[in-house]
């Protein structure tokens, strides 16, 4: 069975939810308190085992490339106040085996993935979208990666939403349960409407897939705006070898919407050590003052 060494992360989307902020700003830089969102993400790969990781960038996302680069004079200053925590802080952004590809057109997911073909070669390797956030006792990286060491099979991480969600995501039709959290799959079905919808599980950003993915982003004619639909071509995929789904157990954490990023954020704040205690306090404060006011 071939190891899950590479990572592809898909960078280059425009962040239209975020402006002005994002007018000349990657939006995966934006920080959760103190780390920004694509270093949480990265995180997760490495600490699953990744080894080599591919970021699809687009314009306006040199800062990516910048923050994952080694700054001398920074390291330099850092050294001779003899800040050593935070020195250690800024270096361990710059041991990470990365490679950056630019997607010149927004030509969807799909196309995202397609630019990876090079880098991939004939191994499988997963995807991981910038907008969720997860935790778990295990990483949800490194659960696909069990999963397919036992299985060889493309899997796909799920979760559970509620059905008047269904339209917000790719809903997955299990076709049988093969143990506690692992499905195979009838078919994979976009968006559908909560009474269209053949259940309630819905696919997640991470994806790991075997490398036959890119004869069918190949083949993929665009759907939905134009855009090459990654969900299409695992559906193709799916027709000659089986895509398994994943059921996450632990946290989602919607990054990509300004209310789940503000809502991450606090409880990402709330287990900092430099400001859980004070951020606590302000909102046990500002409960007591909103109490008051109803």
């Amino acid at each position: 069975m071939q190891k899950v060494r590479k990572a592809v992360i898909p960078a280059a989307g425009l962040g239209t939810r975020f402006l002005p902020a994002t007018k000349a700003m990657a939006k995966e830089m934006l920080p959760i308190v103190d780390k920004p969102t694509i270093q949480f993400i990265i995180e997760e790969a490495i600490d699953s085992g990744i080894e080599e990781i591919l970021i699809v960038t687009g314009r306006s996302k040199r800062s990516i490339e910048d923050h994952f680069d080694s700054n001398f004079e920074l390291e330099q200053n850092l050294e001779e106040k003899e800040k050593w925590s935070l020195l250690k802080l800024v270096e361990s952004t710059t041991k990470i085996k990365l490679h950056f590809i630019r997607q010149s057109y927004p030509k969807g997911l799909g196309d995202a993935v397609l630019h990876a073909k090079s880098f991939v070669g004939n191994e499988p390797f997963i995807v991981l979208l910038g907008d969720d956030m997860m935790k778990d006792e295990v990483p949800l990286t490194k659960q696909l990666m069990d999963r397919h060491d036992k299985t060889g099979l493309s899997v796909l991480a799920t979760m559970r939403v509620p059905d008047k969600d269904t339209s917000k995501y790719g809903i997955v039709d299990p076709a049988a349960k093969l143990e506690d959290g692992l499905y195979e799959v009838n078919q994979f079905v976009e968006k559908p409407k909560a009474e269209e919808a053949p259940s309630n599980l819905a696919i997640i950003g991470r994806y790991l897939l075997n490398p036959e993915i890119f004869e069918m982003l190949e083949k993929q004619a665009p759907g939905a705006r134009n855009e090459v639909q990654l969900t299409d071509a695992i559906e193709q995929l799916n027709k000659t070898q089986k895509v398994l789904a994943h059921e996450l157990k632990g946290t989602r954490y919607d990054v990509g919407d300004k209310f789940g990023f503000m809502t991450t954020s606090i409880e990402y704040g709330l287990e900092h050590p430099e400001v859980k205690d004070d951020l606590k306090n302000y909102l046990i404060q500002l409960s007591k003052e909103l109490r008051t006011q109803e």
